[in-house]
C-alpha cells in the first residue's frame, strides 16, 4: 500500500465515528471534534493536491480537483465527508479565506496603477457582461431550452455576467504576475463586474417578484455600489495613516501592525456586506487603500535612522535607493505576516468549492450538451471582453474573466428560490460552474508562462 493510501486510510478511520457522530445529532464537543477534522480533511487534501505544481499547473487547481474528488466518493458508497458541506463553522471558515485572500491581493496591489487601467478595466467589464448576458437571453437559451418562461432566460443571462475573481486572482499571485497590466485590468474589471453583476441581479430578481424594476430602485443600487467603492479609496487614504498613528502610539511592534491591518480589512468587507455588496469587494478596496506608509508608525524606529547612518556617506542616487528599500519592508512585512493566514484559510475555500461541484449532472447526456454550447457562449463572452483592454494581452484579460465560481451559483441559487431556475437548469449552471473553475487555471497558467 502507498504512502499516500496510508494517510487517507488514516484520516478515514479517524472521520468516520467523528463525522458520524456529529451528523446524528452528537453533543456540542463531537460537533468542535468533526468540525477540527473537517479542517485537517481540507488542508491535507489542499497540500497533496500541490503535487500539480509539478506539472507546472497553479495550486489552485489541484485544490480544486481535490474538493471535486472529495465531494463525489458518495457516488461509489463513501460518505464519510459529506458532512464537511454543510458544517456552518468550514462554511464561515471558507468564506473568511477568500476575504482574506482578496485583501492580500489588494495590498499587492498598486492603486496609481489600478487608476491608470481603470478605463481598460471598466470597458472589460461593460463587454464582459452585456455580451454573455445578450447571447444568453436572445440567442442560446431561446434556441436551446425552447417553451421557458422569459424571466427563467432572465436568470441564465444573468448567471452568465458573474466573475469569480477569487480563483483568477489566486493564479496569478500563485505565479508572481500580480503588478502586470493584465492583472490589474482583470482585477480592476472584476470588481466592476461584481457591481454590475449585483445590479442585473437586483433587478431581474425584481422583475420576477414584482413583474417591474423601478427606475429609482436601480439608480439606488447603483449609487450605493459606487459611493462605496469611492469612499473606500477616498476616505481609507485619509483615516488610515491616522489610525495607524493613533494604534502604534499604544503599542508599536508586529502584534499591533498585524491587528489594525486585519481589523481594516474585515471592517471594510463588513461595510460592503451591509450595503448589499460582496464582502471580497470590501476587502480588496481596503488592501488597496493601505500603503507601507501606513504601517511605517508601528515599526522599530530604530531600523530606519540605522540603515541611514550606516550609508550616511553614500551618494544621492544610493541615498534614494535606501529610502525606497525602507518603505518596501514596512509594506511587505504586513504581507509576511497575512501570509500563514492566507496558506491556512484560502485551501479550505477552493478544496469546500471544489465539493460543491456535483459530477452526477454529467451523466444526463441532454444536460450536458446543452450545458457544453452555454459553457461555449460563457467562454466567448469573457474572452471577447479581452478586445478592449487595450496593448495588453488580451487573451491573458479575457481569459482571466472566465471562471464563474462560487458567484455564478449563488446567482443560480437566487433564481431556483424564486422558482424561475428548475432543477434541470441548475444543473446546467452548476456545468457551466464547473468547467469554467476547473480549465481557466490551466489556460490562464499556459498564457502567463507563454508571455
Amino acid at each position: 500500500m502507498s504512502r499516500f493510501a496510508l494517510v487517507a486510510s488514516f484520516i478515514a478511520a479517524l472521520a468516520f465515528p467523528a463525522f458520524a457522530h456529529a451528523s446524528s445529532g452528537g453533543e456540542t464537543e463531537a460537533a468542535i471534534g468533526a468540525t477540527l477534522l473537517a479542517i485537517v480533511v481540507l488542508l491535507l487534501a489542499g497540500k497533496i493536491s500541490s503535487l500539480v505544481e509539478r506539472f507546472g499547473q497553479p495550486a489552485v487547481l489541484g485544490e480544486l480537483i481535490a474538493g471535486v474528488i472529495l465531494g463525489n466518493l458518495a457516488l461509489v458508497g463513501i460518505t464519510i465527508f459529506e458532512p464537511i458541506k454543510h458544517d456552518a463553522m468550514i462554511r464561515f471558515l471558507a468564506q473568511l479565506g477568500v476575504v482574506v485572500l482578496l485583501f492580500q491581493v489588494g495590498l499587492e496591489s498598486n492603486i496609481a496603477t489600478m487608476i491608470k487601467v481603470g478605463v481598460r478595466a471598466f470597458l472589460v467589464a461593460c463587454v464582459g457582461v452585456a455580451l454573455p448576458f445578450a447571447l444568453a437571453l436572445f440567442v442560446v437559451a431561446p434556441f436551446l431550452l425552447p417553451g421557458l418562461s422569459f424571466n427563467a432566460y432572465l436568470f441564465i443571462g444573468a448567471t452568465l455576467t458573474a466573475t469569480s475573481v477569487g480563483i483568477t486572482a489566486r493564479v496569478f499571485r500563485d505565479l508572481g504576475k500580480l503588478q502586470t497590466s493584465e492583472a490589474q485590468i482583470v482585477l480592476g474589471a472584476a470588481v466592476i463586474d461584481d457591481v454590475l453583476g449585483l445590479i442585473i441581479l437586483a433587478v431581474v430578481s425584481a422583475i420576477v417578484t414584482t413583474g417591474t424594476a423601478s427606475v429609482l430602485d436601480i439608480t439606488i443600487i447603483v449609487l450605493k455600489a459606487f459611493l462605496f467603492l469611492a469612499g473606500a479609496v477616498v476616505i481609507g487614504q485619509l483615516l488610515a495613516p491616522r489610525l495607524g498613528r493613533f494604534f502604534s502610539r499604544i503599542q508599536t511592534g508586529i502584534g499591533m501592525k498585524f491587528t489594525f491591518a486585519i481589523s481594516f480589512g474585515l471592517f471594510t468587507a463588513f461595510l460592503a456586506e451591509r450595503i448589499g455588496l460582496a464582502p471580497i469587494v470590501g476587502a480588496f478596496a481596503a488592501g488597496l487603500v493601505l500603503d507601507a506608509v501606513h504601517f511605517s508608525d508601528f515599526d522599530d524606529p530604530h531600523f530606519a535612522q540605522d540603515l541611514r547612518e550606516k550609508f550616511a556617506h553614500t551618494d544621492e542616487k544610493n541615498k534614494a535607493a535606501l529610502d525606497d528599500f525602507i518603505k518596501h519592508h514596512s509594506d511587505r512585512h504586513i504581507q509576511d505576516l497575512l501570509e500563514p493566514i492566507g496558506f491556512f484559510l484560502a485551501p479550505i475555500f477552493f478544496v469546500l468549492t471544489g465539493m460543491e461541484v456535483n459530477l452526477a449532472t454529467l451523466f444526463n447526456v441532454e444536460i450536458l450538451l446543452v450545458a457544453l454550447a452555454i459553457t461555449i457562449v460563457a467562454f466567448a463572452g469573457k474572452i471577447a471582453a479581452g478586445l478592449v483592454a487595450g496593448k495588453v494581452d488580451k487573451w491573458v484579460v479575457g481569459v482571466g474573466m472566465i471562471p464563474r465560481g462560487e458567484v455564478g451559483l449563488i446567482f443560480a441559487a437566487t433564481g431556483k428560490a424564486l422558482g424561475v431556475v428548475n432543477d434541470q437548469i441548475f444543473s446546467m449552471i452548476v456545468i457551466v460552474v464547473i468547467l469554467s473553475t476547473l480549465l481557466t487555471p490551466p489556460i490562464l497558467a499556459y498564457l502567463l508562462k507563454r508571455k
